[in-house]
Formats: structure tokens, C-alpha cells, sequence
């Protein structure tokens, strides 16, 4: 309106004038809209600090009381949800800004519009319909400033966001992966090297070993070896950065990762189960198992006894993380969950660290009978717990420095004989 206006009483002028001193109410609003965008973004990184400090107080309170750290943790707390605090203040002090910076620029070019009026001698009335149509698109300038300041705390909380989606940790695919429904022959390791992340140390070294199946191959050795990282590649939670993992002859790589799945049971070190019935837990990843299956399988585990202990039986909830289980309980249940799944190859990390010695000889009795005819892969720090594997394997620094059967082992007098001898002494 004001540029028609001016155009039509002939005043050019003006309307450059105007073309030149309007974009300076966009000025504050592109100025300070950065500031609060850098500090709603840091708020955002602070709360995140604080939430996941206050779920590792919750997580580990039994330790936190038993050091008697809670004075310090509540002093740590603190002095977090002030620097939190801070942050927001400052955000907010940007946003309460933004409003009389952008007064103090259209007073300023009011001023000078004016000026430059007098100067050039334009007729007051003129002047004053400019000067009204020019209040009323004060207005929705106003209104932008006020969305662009929840705009920039959007794009704030979006580019977190999208910095996690945009982290692509799955594995790579192959463009017509290879299902193989069943296992028959062995699984190879050819000089594979692996390391967690580029530049990390290297976990295994040049590794190759070859598992048929039905036999029995356990990993021992020191903590930070390569043990479970053996397991866990064989699984495909991860690739190798140097050679190839075989299955019949078939490099994971190039495998349909469903069927791989399908055809491992894996009990873990860390024993996982869900806020679910005991019952949901065994039969979790066995789809359609019957109740008659369940309770089999617990029998073989060992866990039936103190399943049916409780009033409530396979139906109780083992809460969050089953917390409500001691942690034998709940590696017998894991144990039983890998039994009912009966898979063909069975990976079994450090199954029996929790259990006490009368409990672990009657779950290694029934691990014993659930791994023949199966391939297995054992990792274990008792060496006592894998005397009868096929071959044993010595990790050290990510090699393989002895492979052979127990008897063959002891008898050289090597690494594997200090590791008997140390658990003996």
C-alpha cells in the first residue's frame, strides 16, 4: 500500500528509500534468532547431561549408598541444573530482547523517514496515510519476529535430532542376499582383523579358525583378549574391517541376516530380559511355543524349581530388566529361552558366571545335553566349564596363540597350563 501510494504521488524516492530501510527491521530478527538457536540448542545438550545423570543415580543407587556418595551426588546435580538453568536464561534473555531491539530500529527509521519527509519538503498529508499503513504492517512484522523465535527453538531441537538419524550404524546389505535355510558344514573364520571404530585399537588380529559342525570350540583367556568379539562377529553384530566369516562356505557379509539369525541362540554375559511374564521371557524369539514347551525347557535349565516357588509361577513379571530375579534366576532364564529357541548353533558368553557351583554343575549338565549335534561356541574365564570342548582356543592380545583339546593344551605346558594353574592355585 505504501508503495503504491507513493507511487502514484509520484514520490520515487520514497519508495527506494523504503525498498532500503525496511529490511532493517529483519536485521534483529536474523541477529539475535542465531544466539537463540545456539542456546536453546546448548539447554537442550544440558537437560540431556542432567536426565541421563539422574537415570544413572536412579540405576546405580545401591552403590551411590554404598560408598555414601549422596551428598556428593546431590551437590554434582546441582551444580548441573544451574549450568542448565544458565543456558535457558540466556535464551530467554535473547528472546525478551528481540522485541525493543526491533522497536528501537523502526523508531530509528520512523525518525529518519521523517527527516528525509521535511528535507525534501513533502506535504503532511501525504505523509500521514504512509505513516498509518505503515503501523498497520508493523503488526505481522511483529507476529514473524515472535514465530521466528519458536521456529529457531524448533530447528534447535531438530538438528539434534537428525544428528541422531542421520548416524547410520546398520550394517551394509547385499543387493541380492543369499537365505540359507539350514546349517551343514562349518563356520571359518579367514584372517579376520577387527577393530571398534577407525583409528581404535585393533581387538583382533589376523584370526583364523574353522568350526565344524556339531563340535564344540571354546574361547578362553584374559579380559580384553577378543573372547566375546569372536561370538559377536560370528552373530554379525558386526562386520569385520579385514578378512571373512563363512558360513558353508557363504561370507556373512552376503548372507539374508534373518535367516543367520534364525539359526543362532546366543546367551549373553549380561543377562537381558523384558517387563514381561516369566513365561513371555523363555518364549521370547519362539513363536507359538506352548506352555508344555516352556516349562521343558526351564526343567533343562534348572530354573523350573524356583519358577514354581512363587505363587504366581510362569505367570509373574520379572520387572524391568528383571530386577525382581537374582542374577542366577535370571541367567537360568535366559539359558532356558536359548534352549526352546533350539537353534543349531549356540553361542554361549560367559552362561554360567553367575551361578553358584552346585547350580552351575547341574546347568552345565543340561547345557551338555542341549549342545549335542549342535555347533557351539563357548567363551568362559572357568576353564573348568569347557574341559570337554573340541577345541580350545587361547586368545592373547587378539590372537590365537593355542588351539587344541584340553589334554592337548595341559600337556604343552604353554599359556593354557599358567591358566589352569592359576585357577588351581
Amino acid at each position: 500500500f505504501i508503495i503504491v501510494y507513493a507511487y502514484q504521488q509520484s514520490i520515487m524516492a520514497l519508495v527506494v528509500a523504503i525498498f532500503l530501510v525496511f529490511p532493517l527491521c529483519i536485521v534483529p530478527l536474523m541477529l539475535l534468532g542465531r544466539y537463540i538457536r545456539r542456546y536453546s540448542k546448548s539447554a537442550l545438550r544440558r537437560i540431556s547431561d542432567l536426565v541421563s545423570r539422574m537415570q544413572e543415580n536412579f540405576t546405580g543407587i545401591r552403590v551411590v549408598k554404598a560408598f555414601h556418595m549422596e551428598a556428593k551426588e546431590v551437590e554434582r546435580f546441582r551444580e548441573m541444573n544451574l549450568r542448565y538453568f544458565k543456558m535457558i536464561i540466556r535464551a530467554l534473555r535473547a528472546e525478551l530482547f528481540l522485541t525493543p531491539v526491533m522497536e528501537l530500529v523502526v523508531s530509528a527509521c520512523l525518525c529518519g523517514f521523517l527527516i528525509y519527509c521535511y528535507s525534501r519538503g513533502i506535504d503532511f498529508k501525504i505523509i500521514i496515510p504512509m505513516a498509518a499503513a505503515a503501523v498497520v504492517a508493523y503488526k505481522p512484522v511483529k507476529q514473524i519476529a515472535k514465530l521466528n523465535v519458536n521456529l529457531q527453538r524448533s530447528v534447535a531441537a531438530a538438528e539434534r535430532i537428525f544428528d541422531i538419524l542421520d548416524q547410520d550404524t546398520s550394517l551394509p546389505m547385499a543387493a541380492n542376499p543369499v537365505v540359507v535355510p539350514e546349517f551343514r558344514h562349518a563356520i571359518q573364520l579367514d584372517h579376520v582383523t577387527f577393530a571398534y571404530g577407525a583409528g581404535a585399537n585393533t581387538v583382533l588380529d589376523d584370526v583364523s579358525l574353522t568350526v565344524p559342525r556339531g563340535s564344540v570350540a571354546a574361547f578362553v583367556g584374559e579380559t580384553g583378549a577378543g573372547k566375546s568379539t569372536i561370538v559377536n562377529l560370528v552373530a554379525r553384530f558386526y562386520d569385520p574391517v579385514a578378512g571373512r566369516i563363512l558360513l558353508d562356505g557363504v561370507d556373512l557379509k552376503e548372507m539374508d541376516i534373518t535367516s543367520l539369525r534364525k539359526l543362532i541362540g546366543i546367551v549373553t554375559q549380561e543377562t537381558i530380559l523384558f517387563n514381561d511374564t516369566i513365561a513371555a521371557n523363555i518364549a521370547y524369539g519362539t513363536e507359538g511355543a506352548s506352555q508344555e514347551q516352556i516349562v521343558e525347557a526351564a526343567k533343562q535349565a534348572n530354573a523350573h524349581e524356583f519358577i514354581m516357588a512363587d505363587p504366581a509361577g510362569y505367570d509373574r513379571v520379572v520387572g524391568e530388566k528383571g530386577f525382581v530375579l537374582s542374577g542366577g534366576q535370571r541367567q537360568r532364564l535366559a539359558i532356558a529361552r536359548a534352549i526352546l529357541k533350539n537353534p543349531p548353533i549356540l553361542i554361549l558368553d560367559e552362561a554360567t558366571s553367575a551361578l553358584d557351583t552346585v547350580t552351575e554343575q547341574l546347568v552345565q549338565q543340561a547345557i551338555a545335553r542341549v549342545m549335542e549335534h549342535r555347533t557351539v561356541f563357548a567363551v568362559a574365564h572357568r576353564l573348568s566349564t569347557v574341559k570337554h570342548a573340541d577345541q580350545i582356543c587361547v586368545l592373547a592380545a587378539g590372537r590365537i596363540k593355542e588351539c587344541g583339546t584340553h589334554d592337548q593344551l595341559f600337556a604343552r605346558n604353554g599359556l593354557y597350563r599358567k591358566l589352569c594353574d592359576m585357577q588351581l592355585s
